[in-house]
């Protein structure tokens, strides 16, 4: 806009302090960055810890600001100079930037002077404000400046490196120098500095009377005044807030009291002739002990200014005045501010519910929101810095365990802020329109005297709001008022200097409804802007150990856990504390580090806290839900079988009336007993639990998801990962397996207790949005695996194991049967009781208890482990039978002559050791049945329709289908626990067997020499004690009734393998082995056909458990007259043994 000829009127005030203000803060940054850095024996300039370059450093300091090239102190730094002058020169020339600062500061305070500037804050705020921010920041850029030690150092060490390397020190330096002695005590300076500019900035600070006063009130007058309540008076709920000081209302406390304290220090003399301020000078000394310069830097105020006012002649009575002033801040600041913080907690909270059940509200009362906002923001970073700088002995007012609340609901009112951002931008575009742009126009014509620039300023506000419509808001138009909000405070520029034709002190009213409809103004387009101005916790970032331990104690707390989520929403503020001239926060760089607290740059550390934060409330959470399974688990446990033969025993004895035990035994409690309640005040630990976990969860549930530095965080999904892993961990620990003891959970303890860990975390869904069938499905289908995700081992690796070394093992020494009558392994009597009952562990109830655990895949692996065993045993065999291979290829062609026969018999060697590897694989196949069997039962249950479809499919295979296809079809089946003629994992664990040097004819004539093999060595085990048949578990003691189905299955797929027919083969074993068994029937030693009767029998257990034999086809190799008399001898012997 063109003004003509500059005039000191003109002189762009609002511009600069603009521009400056802005500058101030990054500069700030720049030195509190040289400052920590400096301060960290780790992070400052290694040119200041080189112990070479000691002595010169030394020197230097001590002749600073003077030069003396010539000294043989700094022989070393001819040497590192050019590295001096690279690495040092961010730091010099960060302390030039603040010389030229302060230059331009200077220059601005004396044209502010000249041009006589009336300042109230209450009317030209926003000149008011900048001015008063523009003293704050200068003086507290040369506070923390003066606090920097190593700054004549690092001064002094690049201007001789300086000189030494281009013949003079650097242009800069006499100027800087001086300032770095000027400004050792930089108040003081300050001080002299300011007494022309007293009058100016004095009635800055006097102004703030109606404003500050106002707002340091005691929560009581709060509470009696019903602040920032919206229900206290239901008739004027829908009034719109209004105010003559609009910006006032929501201005920091904070930055208030700054400006009193640093302000009536500069300008001390004033307190002496002005009681006004005087008393808002006792006011701020009253409220605080210290002030926070940037960041965590704080200005301690009453020791400060003593010491600046001690040396001042007739000050006795302004230093008495600190003095009781900071005793009264000792006793009564911090319950004070507790109280407010009370106060606030509750207003916040019936604020933000008002505003969630109606939102409408947000338009009128906007107001309020910023105003709770910036209340609840100056009483947290109070308590932040007092709480890190105590100066008293009693530190109860410091500690707010309910300080996670008053954050909370911070977060909550800015949630609501930015949810219904248009519904403000409606109310607030039709309030510009429609009231204020009538007024304004108004005002404006009733002005006796306008000057046509200002009148064409006014008039383009007038029509810039007048042209605003609610159609724009619909269409999602983007607003910008920062323009006319610019034009307004050079408008306050230009008005308020002293021979301006038209002056703002002489049109208040002006002024005060300009301020209004600028607040309208951001409601509309600067919300989030707004948001920052109000509530911005950034300074967390920089109190890290503070803000950690206030998260510790909100989790410790349970009433205060639902709050929590608003520590990681805190993080989401950090960013908003860098700035442009110090781009090292917001990039990693080596340039400035941080302090040892701040290592990693903002970015980083928001980041890093944030997960942190996220984190601990999942695991907190996790400890909850598993506290709540163990409980669960307990009282599954009480309703197992096994605890009712107490209860049954003490039964019987009442009703046979026998004497229980002794007379004071208590009586035991019955399962359910925990759910009778005398009264409802009764709380459990379960009860307990549950109220935790439910406060927790509202905290984890609170926000979807979160973003922190362009990264986003999603709560539910670190408690997801954590219940995945705990969940994990739980089903591994709850088998209790002992590697040592080799003791294991039976599977049905085992499945009680996984069901009730479920039910407990299917319940999780009811308190957090969670896919809890996600962690199951992901959990276990892990445990159907070998090794989970981690590499752990799972129940099914645990369980296999445990049945393969433990339990067959302890069958294979003959401490354990299969009994086929009750479809279970059985302990026999033997001198070592085993530590285990085996039926406990392979009955039916138990393998499908195992079944569900494992699933299909799991029972899959189960079988390939069984199958390995027998191909391991298989590869045995098959060394047997290449040992006596002539002999038996001469007994395969001689079963009709018994005296041949028998001679050749003679020559075999290791019998029994083909019996008893046939008898381990019958075994392990005895096993694997019921495993098949108890899958197949399972998966009925679970999936019926599918399991009679391949039930079906299997069933219909036409007998001319290739094997390929038709062993496919097994595997689906076998996979479905249905049994195959042709055991699909057993052909592919024998076909794997890789046997070096022999023709795929050799291994045929092998395999057929092993059924010789086993055919013939049948009669040996009539010698056996041990091979009496028992009717009662239609079995024999040692196993050896498995072998009908070892020779079977291992014949099906020895034959599958080698494409040979697997009928003809077993009708050639059967033909040997009835042949053999026919020869002992006519032996006469007894020891030798003790239990004859018994093995005949396996004869015909051959036959009932293969699919390719008939019992016509043994009739004609054997007498079935043998077979019925052989059943009448063992079932007749067994009676006599019972008898």
């Amino acid at each position: 806009m063109s003004r003509g000829v500059i005039q000191p009127s003109q002189q762009k005030l609002a511009e600069k302090l603009t521009i400056l203000n802005d500058r101030g803060i990054g500069m700030l940054t720049r030195v509190y960055n040289i400052k920590k850095a400096c301060g960290d024996p780790k992070a400052k300039p290694s040119y200041l810890v080189d112990k070479n370059l000691e002595s010169a450093v030394k020197f230097i300091v001590r002749k600073f600001p003077a030069v003396e090239t010539r000294n043989n102190n700094l022989a070393q730094l001819q040497k590192e100079k050019s590295e001096i002058l690279k690495n040092l020169a961010l730091y010099y020339f960060t302390f030039v930037d603040v010389m030229e600062f302060k230059d331009h500061v200077c220059e601005l305070l004396n044209t502010i002077d000249a041009c006589q500037v009336f300042f109230d804050i209450t009317v030209n705020f926003d000149l008011t404000k900048n001015y008063l921010d523009l003293v704050v920041t200068y003086t507290t850029l040369m506070t923390i400046l003066s606090r920097i030690e190593e700054r004549k150092a690092i001064i002094g060490l690049y201007n001789y490196a300086h000189e030494m390397t281009h013949g003079a020190s650097d242009r800069e330096y006499p100027r800087l120098g001086q300032m770095i002695v000027d400004y050792e005590n930089p108040l003081k300076k300050m001080m002299e500095e300011f007494v022309p500019h007293g009058k100016s900035l004095s009635d800055a600070l006097i102004s703030l009377q109606m404003v500050y006063p106002r707002r340091n009130l005691s929560a009581d007058q709060w509470r009696n005044a019903q602040l920032l309540s919206l229900i206290s008076a239901p008739s004027t709920m829908l009034n719109p807030a209004q105010s003559d000081t609009m910006p006032c209302e929501y201005l920091s406390l904070d930055a208030m009291e700054k400006w009193i304290v640093f302000g009536f220090i500069l300008c001390h003399a004033v307190l002496n002739s002005d009681a006004a301020a005087l008393s808002l000078w006792k006011l701020a000394l009253q409220s605080s002990t210290c002030l926070c310069l940037f960041r965590d830097e704080v200005f301690h105020i009453h020791k400060s200014a003593e010491d600046l006012f001690v040396n001042i002649r007739g000050y006795n009575k302004r230093i008495n005045d600190i003095r009781e002033c900071k005793e009264q801040a000792l006793s009564h600041a911090g319950s004070m501010h507790r109280e407010r913080r009370k106060f606030l907690r509750s207003a916040l909270k019936e604020l933000a519910t008002v505003l969630a059940d109606q939102p409408g509200l947000l338009g009128p009362k906007a107001l309020f929101v910023f105003m709770a906002l910036s209340f609840a923001r100056d009483e947290i970073i109070w308590l932040l810095r007092h709480a890190d700088n105590i100066q008293k002995k009693s530190t109860d007012d410091f500690i707010d365990k309910h300080i996670a609340e008053l954050i909370f609901y911070m977060e909550e009112l800015r949630a609501h802020v930015r949810k219904y951002g248009p519904v403000m931008q409606r109310y607030y575009v039709q309030y510009l329109s429609g009231f204020d742009a009538v007024v304004l126009n108004e005002l404006v014509q009733n002005l006796s005297v306008c000057p046509e620039d200002e009148s064409i300023i006014m008039s383009s506000f007038v029509n810039t709001m007048t042209s605003l419509s609610v159609k724009q808001v619909e269409d999602g138009e983007v607003f910008d008022f920062r323009g006319m909000r610019l034009d307004w405070f050079r408008l306050q520029a230009y008005t308020s200097v002293s021979k301006a034709s038209l002056g703002i002190a002489d049109h208040k009213e002006l002024g005060k409804m300009m301020n209004t409809i600028i607040f309208h103004t951001k409601m509309v387009d600067s919300l989030v802007e707004m948001l920052v101005e109000t509530s911005d916790l950034s300074i967390f970032c920089f109190y890290s150990r503070a803000f950690e331990k206030m998260f510790q104690q909100c989790l410790e707390l349970p009433s205060q856990s639902r709050h929590s989520i608003c520590f990681p929403l805190l993080c989401t503020h950090f960013m908003s504390c860098t700035h442009e001239l110090c781009p090292e926060e917001l990039f990693a760089c080596d340039v400035f580090t941080l302090s040892p607290a701040q290592r990693h740059h903002i970015g980083d550390r928001s980041l890093s806290l944030c997960n942190m934060f996220l984190d601990e409330m999942a695991k907190q959470a996790r400890n909850l839900i598993t506290d709540i399974c163990t409980e669960q688990c307990t009282l599954s446990d009480q309703l197992l079988p096994k605890h009712c033969a107490k209860t049954i025993s003490q039964a019987v004895n009442k009703k046979s009336k026998k004497a229980t035990g002794k007379k004071g035994e208590p009586e035991r409690e019955k399962p359910g007993v925990e759910s009778m309640r005398k009264n409802r005040l009764l709380v459990t630990n379960l009860d307990k639990l549950h109220t935790a976990l439910s406060e927790l969860c509202f905290s984890i549930n609170y926000v979807p998801n979160l973003v922190v530095w362009e990264h986003t965080f999603t709560p539910r999904e670190y408690l997801t990962s954590h219940l995945e892993i705990r969940f994990t961990k739980s089903i591994v620990g709850m088998t209790m397996y002992n590697q040592a003891t080799q003791e294991i959970a039976k599977p049905s303890e085992l499945l009680t207790s996984v069901r009730a860990y479920m039910t407990v975390l299917q319940s999780i869904e009811n308190y957090v949005t969670i896919d809890i069938t996600r962690v199951f499905n992901n959990v276990l289908l892990q445990q159907t695996q070998h090794l989970d995700s981690h590499g752990e081992p799972t129940i099914t690796s645990l369980y296999t194991n445990w049945y393969l070394e433990t339990l067959l093992r302890q069958v294979s020494n003959g401490h354990i049967a299969y009994f086929p009558a009750m479809k279970a392994f059985v302990n026999l009597p033997t001198e070592n009781e085993l530590t285990f009952n085996a039926e406990e562990y392979s009955d039916i109830s138990e393998m499908r208890s195992l079944s569900e655990l494992l699933g299909p895949y799991g029972m899959k692996f189960l079988s390939e482990s069984l199958m390995w065993h027998i191909s391991s045993q298989v590869a045995e065999l098959k060394k047997l039978v290449v040992e006596n291979m002539e002999v038996l290829t001469q007994m395969r062609t001689s079963f009709d002559k018994p005296e041949h026969m028998a001679a050749l018999f003679k020559k075999l060697t290791s019998v029994d050791s083909v019996l008893k590897r046939m008898t381990i694989i019958g075994v392990i196949l005895s096993f694997r049945s019921l495993a098949q069997e108890a899958l197949r039962d399972v998966l009925s249950c679970h999936i019926p329709f599918l399991v009679s479809s391949v039930e079906d499919f299997k069933d219909h295979i036409p007998r001319e289908t290739d094997m390929k296809v038709a062993m496919n079809v097994y595997e689906l089946s076998s996979a479905a626990g249905l049994p195959c003629e042709i055991d699909p994992a057993l052909v592919v664990a024998l076909s794997s067997q890789k046997s070096e040097n022999i023709s795929p004819e050799e291994e045929y004539k092998i395999a057929c020499l092993l059924m010789v093999f086993v055919a013939v060595s049948l009669p040996t085990l009539a010698s056996n004690v041990m091979s009496q048949y028992s009717p009662a578990i239609e079995g024999h003691c040692n196993n050896i009734h498995c072998l009908a189905k070892a020779i079977n299955q291992i014949a099906a797929a020895l034959f599958t393998i080698h494409k040979g027919s697997i009928e003809d083969r077993l009708k050639e074993f059967l033909a040997l082995a009835s042949s053999s068994l026919l020869k002992i029937g006519q032996e006469t030693d007894k020891m030798t056909t003790r239990n004859r009767e018994s093995v005949y029998l396996l004869l015909d257990m051959i036959v009932q458990e293969s699919p390719f034999l008939t019992m016509d086809l043994l009739e004609s190799c054997f007498p079935y007259v043998l077979l019925r008399n052989a059943y009448h001898a063992v079932y007749k012997q067994s009676i006599s043994a019972n008898a």
